[in-house]
Protein backbone atom coordinates (compact mmCIF):
# COMPACT_ATOMS: atom_id res chain seq x y z
CA UNK A 1 0.00 0.00 0.00
CA UNK A 2 1.71 2.96 -1.16
CA UNK A 3 0.54 6.68 -1.86
CA UNK A 4 0.93 9.37 -4.38
CA UNK A 5 -1.00 12.56 -2.61
CA UNK A 6 -2.71 13.18 1.01
CA UNK A 7 -5.93 15.05 0.67
CA UNK A 8 -6.98 16.26 4.35
CA UNK A 9 -10.54 17.12 5.89
CA UNK A 10 -10.30 20.85 7.67
CA UNK A 11 -13.32 20.99 10.49
CA UNK A 12 -12.57 18.50 13.10
CA UNK A 13 -10.21 16.74 11.47
CA UNK A 14 -7.20 19.47 11.35
CA UNK A 15 -9.25 22.15 13.34
CA UNK A 16 -10.48 21.66 16.10
CA UNK A 17 -13.58 23.36 15.04
CA UNK A 18 -17.10 21.01 15.48
CA UNK A 19 -17.78 22.35 18.96
CA UNK A 20 -17.12 26.03 17.54
CA UNK A 21 -19.70 25.18 15.20
CA UNK A 22 -21.90 23.74 17.24
CA UNK A 23 -22.31 26.38 19.52
CA UNK A 24 -22.83 29.03 16.85
CA UNK A 25 -25.96 26.69 15.79
CA UNK A 26 -26.93 26.57 19.31
CA UNK A 27 -26.78 30.19 19.76
CA UNK A 28 -28.71 30.72 16.53
CA UNK A 29 -31.68 28.12 17.48
CA UNK A 30 -32.34 28.80 20.89
CA UNK A 31 -32.45 32.61 19.77
CA UNK A 32 -35.48 31.22 17.61
CA UNK A 33 -36.99 29.82 20.85
CA UNK A 34 -36.18 26.29 19.92
CA UNK A 35 -34.15 23.73 21.56
CA UNK A 36 -31.23 22.26 19.61
CA UNK A 37 -32.08 18.30 19.06
CA UNK A 38 -28.62 16.19 19.00
CA UNK A 39 -30.33 13.72 16.49
CA UNK A 40 -30.60 17.05 14.13
CA UNK A 41 -27.34 18.32 14.98
CA UNK A 42 -25.49 14.30 13.80
CA UNK A 43 -27.32 14.56 11.16
CA UNK A 44 -25.37 17.40 9.97
CA UNK A 45 -21.58 16.37 10.95
CA UNK A 46 -19.35 16.08 7.87
CA UNK A 47 -22.20 18.14 5.34
CA UNK A 48 -21.62 21.23 3.46
CA UNK A 49 -23.36 23.98 5.11
CA UNK A 50 -26.11 24.38 2.98
CA UNK A 51 -27.41 20.98 2.60
CA UNK A 52 -26.98 21.11 6.26
CA UNK A 53 -28.76 23.86 6.40
CA UNK A 54 -32.32 22.76 4.10
CA UNK A 55 -31.96 20.49 7.34
CA UNK A 56 -32.08 23.20 9.87
CA UNK A 57 -35.10 24.89 8.33
CA UNK A 58 -36.91 21.91 8.26
CA UNK A 59 -36.85 21.53 12.11
CA UNK A 60 -36.80 25.34 12.84
CA UNK A 61 -38.55 26.80 10.05
CA UNK A 62 -38.31 30.17 12.07
CA UNK A 63 -34.71 29.85 11.65
CA UNK A 64 -34.27 31.78 8.41
CA UNK A 65 -36.28 32.38 5.43
CA UNK A 66 -34.42 30.35 3.37
CA UNK A 67 -31.38 27.57 3.91
CA UNK A 68 -29.30 30.53 1.98
CA UNK A 69 -29.88 33.09 5.28
CA UNK A 70 -29.41 30.41 7.43
CA UNK A 71 -26.39 29.35 5.92
CA UNK A 72 -25.10 33.16 6.22
CA UNK A 73 -26.15 33.66 9.11
CA UNK A 74 -24.20 30.53 10.19
CA UNK A 75 -21.25 31.52 8.00
CA UNK A 76 -21.07 35.33 9.32
CA UNK A 77 -20.83 34.34 13.10
CA UNK A 78 -17.98 31.78 12.12
CA UNK A 79 -16.03 34.20 10.48
CA UNK A 80 -16.59 36.91 13.35
CA UNK A 81 -15.09 34.43 16.69
CA UNK A 82 -12.27 35.34 18.28
CA UNK A 83 -9.26 34.03 16.57
CA UNK A 84 -8.32 32.36 19.30
CA UNK A 85 -11.28 30.14 19.35
CA UNK A 86 -9.83 28.68 16.25
CA UNK A 87 -7.12 26.16 17.42
CA UNK A 88 -5.24 23.36 15.64
CA UNK A 89 -6.08 19.95 16.80
CA UNK A 90 -3.09 17.84 18.33
CA UNK A 91 -1.01 16.39 15.32
CA UNK A 92 -2.28 18.50 12.85
CA UNK A 93 0.33 20.72 12.59
CA UNK A 94 3.13 17.69 12.59
CA UNK A 95 1.46 15.69 9.92
CA UNK A 96 0.91 18.34 7.75
CA UNK A 97 4.33 19.78 8.03
CA UNK A 98 5.48 16.08 7.13
CA UNK A 99 3.59 15.98 3.65
CA UNK A 100 5.23 19.58 2.97
CA UNK A 101 8.43 18.66 4.06
CA UNK A 102 8.65 15.52 1.93
CA UNK A 103 7.02 17.12 -1.27
CA UNK A 104 3.74 14.86 -0.90
CA UNK A 105 0.66 16.54 -3.02
CA UNK A 106 -1.63 17.72 -0.75
CA UNK A 107 -4.49 19.36 -0.66
CA UNK A 108 -7.59 20.05 1.77
CA UNK A 109 -11.12 18.85 0.77
CA UNK A 110 -13.38 20.39 3.03
CA UNK A 111 -17.66 20.61 3.37
CA UNK A 112 -16.81 23.71 4.31
CA UNK A 113 -17.43 27.03 2.30
CA UNK A 114 -14.50 28.56 0.33
CA UNK A 115 -14.24 31.45 2.81
CA UNK A 116 -14.34 29.43 5.60
CA UNK A 117 -11.38 27.47 4.59
CA UNK A 118 -9.41 30.58 3.61
CA UNK A 119 -10.00 32.30 6.92
CA UNK A 120 -9.35 29.20 9.26
CA UNK A 121 -6.08 28.32 7.48
CA UNK A 122 -4.70 32.19 7.65
CA UNK A 123 -5.55 32.37 11.02
CA UNK A 124 -3.32 29.01 11.71
CA UNK A 125 -0.76 30.25 9.25
CA UNK A 126 -0.86 26.94 7.18
CA UNK A 127 -1.40 29.25 3.73
CA UNK A 128 2.44 27.55 2.67
CA UNK A 129 2.38 24.12 3.93
CA UNK A 130 -1.45 24.15 2.02
CA UNK A 131 -1.28 25.75 -0.84
CA UNK A 132 -4.16 23.93 -2.39
CA UNK A 133 -7.55 23.91 -0.91
CA UNK A 134 -11.01 23.05 -2.38
CA UNK A 135 -14.12 23.42 -0.94
CA UNK A 136 -17.50 21.37 -1.55
CA UNK A 137 -19.46 24.13 -2.33
CA UNK A 138 -17.94 23.60 -5.88
CA UNK A 139 -19.20 20.57 -6.54
CA UNK A 140 -22.57 19.04 -7.37
CA UNK A 141 -22.73 17.15 -3.76
CA UNK A 142 -21.16 17.41 -0.57
CA UNK A 143 -20.58 14.74 1.53
CA UNK A 144 -20.68 11.83 1.86
CA UNK A 145 -21.06 11.90 -1.99
CA UNK A 146 -17.52 11.43 -3.63
CA UNK A 147 -17.64 14.82 -5.46
CA UNK A 148 -15.08 16.67 -2.93
CA UNK A 149 -12.29 13.97 -3.57
CA UNK A 150 -12.40 13.36 -7.03
CA UNK A 151 -12.05 16.87 -7.53
CA UNK A 152 -9.57 17.23 -5.43
CA UNK A 153 -7.96 14.78 -7.02
CA UNK A 154 -8.52 15.86 -10.03
CA UNK A 155 -6.83 19.33 -9.31
CA UNK A 156 -3.92 17.49 -8.07
CA UNK A 157 -3.80 15.32 -11.22
CA UNK A 158 -3.89 12.39 -9.27
CA UNK A 159 -6.10 9.02 -9.56
CA UNK A 160 -8.32 8.90 -6.44
CA UNK A 161 -6.78 4.80 -6.02
CA UNK A 162 -3.38 6.65 -5.51
CA UNK A 163 -4.65 9.37 -2.75
CA UNK A 164 -4.77 8.73 1.26
CA UNK A 165 -7.91 10.97 2.96
CA UNK A 166 -7.59 11.55 6.52
CA UNK A 167 -10.88 12.32 7.61
CA UNK A 168 -12.70 12.62 11.20
CA UNK A 169 -16.56 12.13 10.32
CA UNK A 170 -18.65 9.26 8.71
CA UNK A 171 -19.81 11.14 6.15
CA UNK A 172 -16.60 12.05 5.27
CA UNK A 173 -14.78 9.03 5.33
CA UNK A 174 -17.94 7.34 3.28
CA UNK A 175 -16.70 10.02 0.42
CA UNK A 176 -13.33 9.22 0.41
CA UNK A 177 -14.25 5.36 0.47
CA UNK A 178 -17.04 6.21 -2.35
CA UNK A 179 -14.42 7.99 -4.25
CA UNK A 180 -11.99 4.65 -4.46
CA UNK A 181 -9.66 6.20 -1.80
CA UNK A 182 -8.33 4.21 1.06
CA UNK A 183 -9.32 6.70 3.92
CA UNK A 184 -7.66 6.81 7.91
CA UNK A 185 -10.57 8.18 10.12
CA UNK A 186 -9.15 10.54 12.98
CA UNK A 187 -12.93 10.16 14.47
CA UNK A 188 -13.53 13.51 16.41
CA UNK A 189 -15.00 12.69 19.60
CA UNK A 190 -16.60 15.29 20.42
CA UNK A 191 -19.55 14.32 18.47
CA UNK A 192 -18.08 10.47 17.68
CA UNK A 193 -16.56 7.13 18.81
CA UNK A 194 -13.60 4.57 17.72
CA UNK A 195 -16.83 2.43 17.44
CA UNK A 196 -18.77 4.20 15.36
CA UNK A 197 -16.52 3.19 12.40
CA UNK A 198 -15.74 -0.17 13.21
CA UNK A 199 -18.32 -1.32 10.69
CA UNK A 200 -17.15 1.14 7.72
CA UNK A 201 -13.60 1.46 7.77
CA UNK A 202 -10.97 -0.59 8.65
CA UNK A 203 -8.35 2.35 8.90
CA UNK A 204 -9.15 4.29 12.22
CA UNK A 205 -6.91 5.89 14.45
CA UNK A 206 -7.10 7.46 18.02
CA UNK A 207 -5.06 10.53 16.79
CA UNK A 208 -3.29 12.40 13.92
CA UNK A 209 0.10 11.83 15.69
CA UNK A 210 -0.51 7.56 15.44
CA UNK A 211 -1.60 8.48 11.56
CA UNK A 212 1.59 9.88 10.85
CA UNK A 213 3.41 7.23 12.99
CA UNK A 214 1.64 4.40 10.48
CA UNK A 215 2.56 6.51 7.29
CA UNK A 216 6.28 6.84 8.38
CA UNK A 217 6.66 3.27 10.07
CA UNK A 218 4.88 2.02 6.76
CA UNK A 219 6.56 4.27 4.19
CA UNK A 220 3.44 4.86 2.71
CA UNK A 221 4.75 7.74 0.30
CA UNK A 222 8.30 6.18 -0.29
Amino acid sequence: MNFDAILFDMDGLLIDSEPVWHEVEVELIEACGYRYAEEVRELGIGMRVDEFAVILQTHYPKLGDSPAAIEQAITERMLQLPAERIQARPGAEAIIRYAADNAIPRAIASSSSQVIIEHFVHLLGWDKWLPQRYSAEFVPHGKPAPDIYLHAAGQLGMRPARCLALEDSRAGTKAALAAGMTCFTVPDLSHSTLDDFAQLNPHVFRSLDEALDEVIEKRLFA
